[in-house]
């Protein structure tokens, strides 16, 4: 039986940021679990090449903007199960054990980690846990918690859509809370943009971002006031 998880990252200049991320599947690429590894990238100018070929990934390019980099890499994926990851995330110790007893236990539903930050910032703990908070009220995790999906859920549903931004969003709310389950690990995820800009400040754009585009907003003018 060939092993059921293919990876998908999408990249864009983050070469310099994959170690992490990258060295976490370790355990598992061993083990029968990982089948394939796809980098999904949109246009680098680092050595995402020289990386993939390094590590065995296959790098699928397409159009610029995170929705269409997932699109084209689910859609290249071979694996009856994906595995979605943020180039700047590094999933949990265990993930592997995690992830195959939901895969044999709920093999209809997708699955996600919970979100830790990695600083030691007072507000980082807040943070998550109004992340942690709104993905268990609202069944609305966001792509930096991993997104783990059965392939035949996933084309179901509709797949990525094509946008810049909160193609995540747009998938989970149609994949529903009955489809989604939580799995005990924490997600490591880069608090960068929070300690670049205020944490605050982002917390204040990331929430009003969900709400514009609840409300109908187009995400691509969404994206551009996000990366202002």
């Amino acid at each position: 039986m060939s092993a059921p998880l293919s990876i998908v990252i999408p990249t864009l200049n983050t070469a310099d940021r994959l170690g992490p991320c990258l060295g976490a599947l370790a355990p598992a690429l061993t083990s029968g679990l990982i089948r394939e590894l796809i980098l999904a990238d949109g246009g680098s100018e680092d050595a995402i090449a020289e990386i993939a070929d390094a590590v065995g990934a296959r790098l699928i390019t397409a159009e610029q903007g995170r929705g269409q980099q997932l699109a084209a890499g689910a859609e290249a994926a071979l694996g009856d199960w994906l595995l979605v990851l943020h180039a700047d995330c590094v999933l949990p110790q265990g993930w592997e054990e995690m992830v195959r007893r939901h895969i044999e236990t709920d093999p209809g539903k997708a699955a996600h980690f919970a979100l830790r930050l990695d600083s030691r910032h007072p507000m980082a703990r807040m943070t998550e846990g109004w992340a942690n908070l709104r993905s268990r009220l609202f069944a609305l995790p966001y792509g930096d918690q991993g997104l783990l999906l059965p392939q035949a859920l996933y084309h179901r549903v509709g797949e990525y859509p094509p946008i810049p931004l909160m193609e995540d969003v747009a998938l989970i709310r149609r994949i529903g809370r009955r489809n989604l389950r939580r799995l005990p690990g924490r997600m490591l995820t880069s608090a960068e943009r929070y300690e670049r800009d205020g944490w605050l400040r982002r917390g204040w754009r990331n929430l009003t971002t969900l709400v514009l585009y609840a409300a109908g907003s187009d995400p691509t003018r969404l994206a551009e006031r996000y990366r202002r």
